[in-house]
């Protein structure tokens, strides 16, 4: 882990930061075509004592606005109240991209592979490089909020590499069933991030260009969490009886084009050749059968039918021990009304799913 002097948050870029106080500042990042500044909105919340700052960014892809949707509610939630420490909160961190309803940046890059970027580099390394020192640069934590890309939902999970124990904790705090133990792509903000000694963890949930009630309502009480573990907060964790560690998982790809009528949705729990979709022609004549390649939990599936040879379809997290299914649904089944319930009934609304019965040991396709 490299080391770093962390950077005060008395004052930012010339503007005073009040102990005990609410202060919106601007980072500028860069510059439009006319030479104006583009600056990022942020709000720092700071507490009358001294503890941890911890960052929570969203929109770092700028078609991915549950997160923005979750920050929004923190900044209207009038009981917030934090402790002690300072919480830094950036609803649009990548601007240019989210103005352009898209993924990525003017020049073509992905920001979240451009960390920790550089002040004589192309555009986007230089955006990241000033989100890097500047807020990065002053945070002892960060939760980074995502969804699936275009075209695709993720049920929600938090992705952490759990070899850094202050990860680790932020992982399992944070509240989701599911956890995937990953130390995440090369230039992504949580790994530069947890690299210089500020653990960071991501949330993926959801869909692209949507703020949905239920992933709002996920991200919120899972920032909570953590602030409550923290002892920034008051206030009781809210989480789920069961959580699961995926090492492992899979993408699902189609072997042929065809139109798909799926067997499965988000969050549900599947068995080895449990069949997850059914490829067919545009007569419905059934072509091929797309089956699970070992037991484990539905993280992301495609939320578009039509589909090309090699496309993926079903993400598929490996289940470690053989009862860990049976172990999240009696959890589910033992709540009333629990936000993983109503998180997997959201969720299916947004694919038409049929059962189908098992194939018997057919191998997986490709």
């Amino acid at each position: 882990m490299a080391k770093r002097e962390k950077a005060t948050i008395d004052h930012w870029q010339g503007q005073e930061v009040p102990i005990g106080q609410s202060t919106d500042v601007k980072l500028a990042v860069s510059e439009s075509y006319t030479g104006i500044s583009l600056k990022i909105p942020i709000r720092i919340i700071r507490s009358q004592n001294e503890g941890p700052t911890v960052f929570i960014t969203a929109a770092l892809h700028g078609d991915e606005l549950n997160g923005t949707g979750a920050i929004r509610q923190l900044l209207c939630d009038e009981t917030l109240s934090l402790k002690c420490g300072n919480l830094i909160l950036v609803p649009i961190l990548n601007l240019l991209a989210f103005d352009r309803h898209s993924r990525y940046l003017p020049d073509r890059r992905d920001l979240n592979r451009c960390f920790p970027g550089s002040e004589s580099g192309s555009l986007a390394s230089r955006i990241a490089s000033q989100i890097f020192s500047e807020i990065i640069g002053r945070s002892d934590y960060g939760i980074d909020l995502h969804t699936a890309s275009v075209r695709r939902t993720n049920y929600p999970n938090v992705r952490a590499d759990l070899r850094n124990p202050e990860a680790k904790r932020l992982a399992f705090s944070f509240g989701t069933e599911v956890i995937l133990d990953a130390s995440g792509p090369l230039g992504s903000l949580r790994r530069e991030a947890c690299h210089v000694g500020c653990p960071t963890i991501v949330l993926e949930g959801g869909e692209v260009w949507k703020v949905e009630p239920r992933i709002v309502e996920t991200a919120v009480r899972g920032i909570k969490n953590v602030l409550v573990k923290l002892e920034m907060i008051d206030g009781e964790m809210d989480r789920p009886e069961r959580q699961v560690v995926i090492t492992r998982s899979q993408w699902i790809r189609a072997d042929r084009g065809g139109f798909l009528q799926f067997h499965v949705h988000p969050g549900q729990i599947v068995e080895t050749n449990q069949p997850l979709a059914t490829n067919t022609d545009l007569l419905g004549r059934e072509q091929s059968v797309l089956l699970a390649p070992y037991e484990g939990v539905v993280i992301g599936m495609t939320t578009l039918p039509a589909i090309s040879p090699g496309e993926p379809v079903c993400h598929i997290g490996k289940f470690q021990k053989s009862t860990a299914g049976e172990e999240l649904l009696e959890s589910r089944s033992d709540s009333d009304n629990s936000l993983e319930e109503r998180l997997v009934e959201h969720l299916a609304s947004n694919v038409m799913v049929t059962e189908r019965e098992p194939e018997g040991d057919s191998p997986a396709q490709p």
